[in-house]
Formats: structure tokens, C-alpha cells, sequence
């Protein structure tokens, strides 16, 4: 090993070594005290999925189905493990076994470094783009938010570019054996809508090689190029091939695919427009990039007490610990969002990319500009509802993903792969009048904002959509310290601007050289972005164990898990469908899931919320008789609870039971009319089948239908029926894929009865009848992913070796 290629090496582990570093400085009270991030998302995740793991670690069978969530669904996308799959150690090791979330931001600076290493960038400035890319708003403000997975995909993107780069830049078979590596561990990040929009990137990236190779008339290059990265992306997918193929086959029944009703405004597929559109970044928002308060920074902001509206409060009579309190939480943000926080990218990274824009080619910047306006228009959504209704209605795919803001990941990768370009092709020209004339351009436009920024900050309105909600005397204080929050951060950013132009002109008079220069501007950089950090992931945000916290057991829990039984489920009436933590310890009618079964929330929107309503209002009557909760009934709701005492839990007599005979069976034709008649049947004694589907069996015995076993994949029952055939329904959400059932080992037709239920058509006698989830999809996929990811490790081992060997005779 020659001296140059020991420097190299160093070099490499001292930068990766300083991520480390950088990491642990964000996340240091996790590393150094044991506390963890208090995460809102990853807590509902581990309610939904608790007793999924609690029965997996006890029987150490695999939950397939989740009876824990929204009375029952597939458990593929809450928590599943899906075996086979070699990669997870590659994962592990690219994230040093620090696990998530403390292993996101760095693998997120590596993939980014080593992406900037395969565009020919020198380390150090590859260095610069990895933390400004790493430590962005986007990435940090989602970690806090509990975005783990949605993160593990973001940090991934940059090593899937890097190996389709190293593809077309002549070495094409460690540049495939890298893309499929790295495209199986995005795909494993289990994020489609982040992976769709690196898809995007990917598109523009192609669109751009197949110009080249036009003007260069090396189209036969680029079909090789191309056949070797489709076989990647295959390896890919045949790694990941449970997970996609259960998913996939899931999708068809969730919110995100098409609805059966003829009267939903998206019955062709896909999310409601409102819903996916509803965080829509406005048109001048994208300026948050820049300027982190340019709009007051979020919906629940903590103001200083020596703010005006700190002043505002003591004046309208509230003593000094009111006025602590509310000063905790004050709507800043003046945007026309719901909600927000800043999704900033660091005043050097926006100036960077300016530089980038003004000193790059066309044919090297046009791509990634694209890219970059892409992911803004999108992220307009309804405010630039022109051009994103023609994508939501034509784009394929894109109607299945909501939050269209969170395109902006798109501008953040082309801007920093853009500005690290640029500051490359300014250290590599030559100082003459042009290249003056550039630098100044560039620190015109972005100095040049900032301080009109700051001339015309009174002429802004500083008025927020919730300000009609507030007094006048508030919203007056409000508006004052939005504006001194505006002034401080445009302030904030003209200083490290001026002092990226002092580093820039102090080296063009020779005075230090590019390796002092990029010193200097890595200081900036990190000391941007990593103070920017800290204010989402501070100290404050980390709890000794907020699991414990959040899921201690309250008087009510242990109530309730002393009385119901088997196959009884609980409804929380506050806010049912939007938590998780009564499933952590029940069965719950409720739950929160971006991605529950359709019919489910049709029954939620037709039937169960105005039940919800009517439960409460008959508590609040003091009265225990919830018999005409037809809907809350059939799905076996034998308790309610209000609060954490003992006192909080009701129960609820009325309740259908885990199964039952019906007396009478209703014929339909249609899922509207299935829908619309099933909130008003007495559905003791009254079941609906649509005949367009099913057959209606001919019933007219009795008898009683009884649980004796249930467990995630498995249901059993001893039925006795007298007089003939018996239509038993079960209050089991009816899922078409997987799920067998038998009678005395004779498999038998599983009928759906009220739109989301199991029933079966039961022979006179005595009878065990089964029911197991064993979908196929799922058993076939651990060995195809097994050989897939197998093949993905051999042929990069293999394609890294000879990549080295090469290296080495050459050097």
C-alpha cells in the first residue's frame, strides 16, 4: 500500500469518524444518560404492535394478523418480521448497531459522502454536503416527530444515486452490485413515498444520461448501463418480496386503494384530493429553507419572557406562572398551514447552491435543477392546484401518498449535491474578472434578499390563520414578536453569509489555500445546521423512558384487563381513532394507522363515529344502556372507558358477543346499499350479505356458536345448531386474502355479513370450526428473499474486490 492510498484511507475514516462525532452530539443524552427521544409516532407504533411482540417472544410463532387495531387488520404493516432478508446485517452495520433513531443521521451523512465521492468531489467537500445534508430540517423535525422509517429511506437515497453514478462513469458492475445493495436497504426502509420520489430523481437522473449519450452517440453504452441496473433493482425486489407482495396485495383493501362505493369522490383509487393536499406548503413557504422563522416557525413555538406578548399577558392580569404557561406553547407561525415546523436546509447549504446555479454548466446543473423545482411545485399542492391536480390525477402512483410537503426532500437532495458541485468548480477556476463577477452575483442574491428581507420586514402581515381565534390585545403582541423572529433569523443568516464571502475573498487573495477554506467553511456549516438541530432535538426533548411513561398501567387498564376475556374489545372514547396506546394492553374498536382497511373506515365515517357520540351522550345521562349501538355492539364492544381511574370504565351488556345466530338474512346489491342499511339493522338477529358476491345461504336454525381459542393466526369454535342450517356471524373483520376456514376440517366459504364481517353457513350439530391466517404471499417470500439478497451480497463482495484489486494496479 503506496503512501497515497494510506492518505486516502485516513482521510475517509477521519471524516466518517467526525459524523460519529457529530452524532453523538445530537443524540448525547441517549448515548450518555440512557434517555431516548420522546418520539409521538414510534409511541403509537409500539401500542399497536406490543402484543404482536409479547406473543411472539412467547410462542415464538410470527403474528400475521393484528386483532389489537380497528377490531382487527393484516399485521404486515405493524410489525410484522419478514424473514430472509441478509441485508438487515448490512443495515445494522451501516448504522454501526446504534439503532433507530440514533443511526439515521449518520448513515445519512455516509450515504451522502460516499454519493459526492462518485461525482468526483474532493473529501472535504464531500464532507461539507454530507452534514448540511444530514443535519436538514426535513430529516431532523421528522426524527422528533417519531418518522423513523420515513428518515431510514431519506438517508438511503444518496447511496442508491451513488451506485448508478459509479454505473454510468464506467464501472458497471460494482456501480449495479452497489445500486442493488443499497436499493434493497431503501426498499427495507419500508417508506413507498419516499422511495417513489427517489424514483423521480432517478428518472431525471436518466433523462439526463440519455442526452448525453445522444449528443455522444454512446446509446449502446447506456442499454448496457441500463439492463444492468434493472437487473439491481430486481435483486432488489426479490429481496424485500414478502414485505412488497403482502403489502401490495393489502393495499387494494386500505384507504389508499380503490373504494367499493360508487358515491366516494375517489373511486377510481387512491386518497381523497383534500386529504392528500391538506399540508400543502404555501408558495413563499419554501423560503423556510433559508430563513427557519421566515413564516414564525411552528404551531406551538416557546416565547421568552421578555417577549411582547409575554408583556401582553402581565397586562391582561395573569400572574408570572400563567404566564410561563403560556408562553410554552404560542401559535408562532403564520403560514396557511395547520401545523408546521421550519424544514430547513442551513444559510451555507441555500448559498452553496446559489453557487452552484452560477457557476455549473448546463449540462451538469440542468438535472438536478429540475429536480429541485420538482420537489418545490409538488410540495405547493392545493396552492398550486393546476399543475398538482394534473399529477394527482395522471402521475401513477401518486395518489396514494398524502402530506405533499414532504416533497421538499427532493429540492433538498439537488440542492446540496448541487452546491457541493459548485463549491468544487470554484476551486477548481481560475480568479479573473468572470469569475468575480460570479461570487458576486452569488452573494448578491443571497445577502442581497436578506437585508430587504429585514428593510421591508414591517410591510409584512405577520397573520396566521388561527389569529381569529385570539383576542386582538394577543394577536397584536403575536404579530410584533413574529417579526422580531423574522429580523433575528435573517440577521442570523447574513452572518454566516458574510462570513462564507470573508473565507471566499480571503482566499482569492491567496491568503489561505482550498484545504484551509474548506476548514473554515466546515466550522460554518456544522455550526449552522448543528445549532438549528438543537432546537428540535434538545435536551428537553429526551425522557429517561417515555414507553414507561406513556404506557404506564392506569386503575382503568388493570380494571379492564381483570374483566374481558377473549374476543371482547374495548372502545376508549377519547378520540378513538386516533391513538394507540388502549391496543398496547386491549383489543380496541379504535386505533391509528395511515393505512387501515377501507371498509373499516367507511363503517368509521358511516356508523361508528355517530355511535361514538351517542355512547357518550348516554353516559352523560347516566345511563348504562347502549342497546341500540347496533354498529359498537356487532363488533363486540363490551366496554367503554373515559379516564384513568377505576371509575372510567362502563360496561356494556349489550354487546353481540364473540359470535352469534341470526335470525333473518338481508339481501344487497351493491356496497352502497350495504353500507347505507347496516348502521339502522338490528344486528343481533339481522345479518346483510351482498348477493352480487356471495350466495345467500338458506338458514332458518338456531343454536349457540362459542369461542374457545384465540390467538393472532388462529381462531377456534364448537358450535351446536338444531333445526336446520345456521348463519353464524363473527364479530371478526372480514379480510379476503389468507384467512381459511373449516368445519370439522372441511374447509368451507367464508361469506362477508354487515360490510365488514366473517360468517359461515353452519350445518345441524355439533361442529369445531377453525379459522387461520396463513396468507401465501408471506411463506414464499422469506426464500426468495433469502436467495435475492444472498445474490446482492455475493456480487457485491465479488464486484468490490476486483473494484479494489483494480485500484491497487493502477495506484
Amino acid at each position: 500500500m503506496n503512501a497515497s492510498l494510506r492518505k486516502k484511507i485516513l482521510t475517509h475514516t477521519l471524516i466518517i469518524f467526525g459524523f460519529f462525532i457529530i452524532n453523538l452530539i445530537v443524540h448525547y443524552p441517549s448515548f450518555l444518560s440512557g434517555k431516548e427521544l420522546n418520539q409521538h409516532d414510534i409511541l403509537q407504533g409500539e401500542g399497536g404492535n406490543n402484543q404482536l411482540i409479547e406473543y411472539r417472544n412467547e410462542t415464538g410463532e410470527e403474528p400475521l394478523w393484528n386483532p389489537y387495531v380497528f377490531s382487527g387488520m393484516p399485521a404486515y404493516l405493524t410489525g410484522v418480521r419478514y424473514t430472509g432478508n441478509l441485508l438487515v446485517y448490512v443495515y445494522k452495520f451501516l448504522g454501526l448497531w446504534m439503532g433507530h433513531p440514533k443511526a439515521l443521521l449518520f448513515i445519512a451523512m455516509v450515504s451522502f459522502y460516499i454519493m459526492l465521492l462518485t461525482f468526483k468531489v474532493r473529501p472535504l467537500i464531500a464532507a461539507i454536503g454530507a452534514v448540511a445534508f444530514g443535519l436538514n430540517g426535513f430529516n431532523v423535525i421528522s426524527i422528533m416527530a417519531g418518522h423513523n422509517a420515513k428518515i431510514a429511506a431519506v438517508a438511503l437515497m444518496p447511496l442508491v444515486v451513488a451506485g448508478i453514478q459509479l454505473t454510468f462513469s464506467g464501472k458497471r458492475w460494482f456501480g449495479a452490485s452497489l445500486t442493488a445493495l443499497a436499493l434493497g436497504l431503501e426498499i427495507r426502509a419500508n417508506h413507498p413515498q419516499i422511495t417513489y420520489y427517489l424514483l423521480l430523481i432517478v428518472i431525471a437522473f436518466g433523462v439526463n444520461e440519455l442526452i448525453k449519450a445522444v449528443k455522444g452517440k454512446t446509446l449502446k453504452d447506456l442499454g448496457y448501463n441500463i439492463s444492468v441496473l434493472v437487473i439491481a433493482a430486481v435483486l432488489a425486489l426479490g429481496a424485500n418480496f414478502g414485505r412488497l407482495a403482502t403489502t401490495l396485495e393489502y393495499s387494494k383493501y386500505t384507504i389508499r386503494g380503490k373504494s367499493e362505493l360508487t358515491s366516494d369522490r375517489q373511486a377510481s383509487g387512491g386518497l381523497d384530493r383534500e386529504y392528500a393536499f391538506r399540508y400543502s406548503n404555501g408558495i413563499a413557504e419554501p423560503l423556510f429553507l433559508f430563513v427557519p422563522n421566515i413564516f414564525g416557525g411552528s404551531s406551538q413555538e416557546e416565547l421568552s419572557t421578555k417577549s411582547e406578548v409575554a408583556k401582553a399577558f402581565r397586562n391582561a392580569g395573569y400572574n408570572r406562572t400563567q404566564v410561563a404557561q403560556q408562553l410554552k406553547a404560542m401559535p408562532t407561525y403564520w403560514g396557511n398551514q395547520p401545523l408546521t415546523a421550519p424544514y430547513f436546509a442551513g444559510t451555507i447549504a441555500v448559498m452553496l447552491f446559489i453557487l452552484g446555479l452560477v457557476l455549473l454548466p448546463k449540462n451538469q446543473k440542468g438535472w438536478l435543477i429540475a429536480v429541485f423545482v420538482l420537489g418545490i411545485m409538488m410540495s405547493w399542492g392545493k396552492n398550486f392546484a393546476g399543475f398538482n391536480d394534473l399529477l394527482f390525477d395522471y402521475l401513477p402512483g401518486y395518489n396514494k401518498f398524502r402530506s405533499v410537503t414532504f416533497t421538499i426532500v427532493m429540492s433538498l437532495f439537488a440542492m446540496n449535491l448541487l452546491g457541493a458541485l459548485g463549491l468544487e468548480k470554484l476551486l477548481s477556476m481560475e480568479w479573473n474578472k468572470e469569475t468575480r463577477k460570479k461570487l458576486f452575483i452569488t452573494f448578491g442574491i443571497g445577502g442581497g434578499f436578506l437585508i430587504l428581507l429585514m428593510l421591508f420586514s414591517g410591510t409584512l402581515s405577520y397573520r396566521g390563520a388561527i389569529d381569529n381565534q385570539l383576542p386582538d390585545w394577543l394577536v397584536n403582541a403575536l404579530r410584533e414578536d413574529r417579526q422580531t423572529m423574522l429580523i433575528k433569523e435573517a440577521m442570523r443568516a447574513l452572518f454566516f453569509v458574510a462570513g462564507f464571502g470573508a473565507f471566499v475573498w480571503v482566499y482569492a487573495k491567496k491568503k489561505i489555500n482550498s484545504n484551509q477554506i474548506l476548514i473554515g467553511l466546515s466550522i460554518i456549516v456544522l455550526t449552522d445546521n448543528l445549532s438549528l438541530t438543537k432546537r428540535f432535538l434538545g435536551d428537553e426533548n429526551f425522557e429517561k423512558s417515555p414507553t414507561e411513561e406513556h404506557f404506564r398501567l392506569t386503575e382503568a387498564d388493570q380494571t379492564l384487563l381483570s374483566i374481558t376475556k377473549e374476543g371482547d374489545r374495548v372502545l376508549n372514547l377519547q378520540n378513538p381513532f386516533n391513538e394507540n396506546r388502549t391496543s398496547y394492553f386491549h383489543a380496541s374498536v379504535g386505533g391509528y394507522h395511515g393505512a387501515k382497511i377501507r371498509r373499516y373506515q367507511d363503517l368509521i365515517d358511516y356508523c361508528l363515529s355517530n355511535e361514538v357520540q351517542e355512547a357518550i351522550g348516554t353516559l352523560q345521562s347516566q345511563s348504562l344502556d347502549f342497546s341500540d349501538l347496533n354498529i359498537l355492539n356487532m363488533l363486540n364492544t363490551t366496554h367503554f372507558y373515559a379516564g384513568q381511574q377505576r371509575n372510567g370504565v362502563f360496561n356494556n351488556a349489550s354487546a353481540n358477543g364473540a359470535s352469534w345466530i341470526v335470525n333473518e338474512v338481508i339481501a344487497v346489491n351493491s356496497p352502497d346499499e350495504e353500507v347505507s342499511n347496516v348502521c339502522s339493522i338490528d344486528t343481533k338477529t339481522q345479518a346483510l350479505i351482498d348477493q352480487t358476491k356471495f350466495s345467500i345461504p338458506a338458514t332458518n336454525g338456531t343454536g349457540i356458536v362459542t369461542l374457545t381459542e384465540k390467538t393472532p393466526n388462529r381462531l377456534v369454535y364448537q358450535a351446536t345448531i338444531s333445526g336446520g342450517n345456521a348463519l353464524a356471524v363473527f364479530s371478526e373483520i372480514y379480510y379476503p386474502e389468507g384467512w381459511i376456514a373449516s368445519i370439522d376440517g372441511n374447509e368451507v366459504e367464508i361469506l362477508r355479513a354487515n360490510y365488514v364481517l366473517r360468517a359461515l353457513d353452519i350445518p345441524e350439530g355439533q361442529h369445531d370450526i377453525l379459522f387461520e391466517f396463513k396468507p401465501r404471499l408471506y411463506a414464499i417470500g422469506s426464500m426468495i428473499a433469502l436467495i435475492s439478497s444472498a445474490l446482492i451480497l455475493l456480487s457485491f463482495i465479488v464486484a468490490s474486490s476486483l473494484a479494489i484489486k483494480n485500484h491497487y494496479a493502477t495506484s
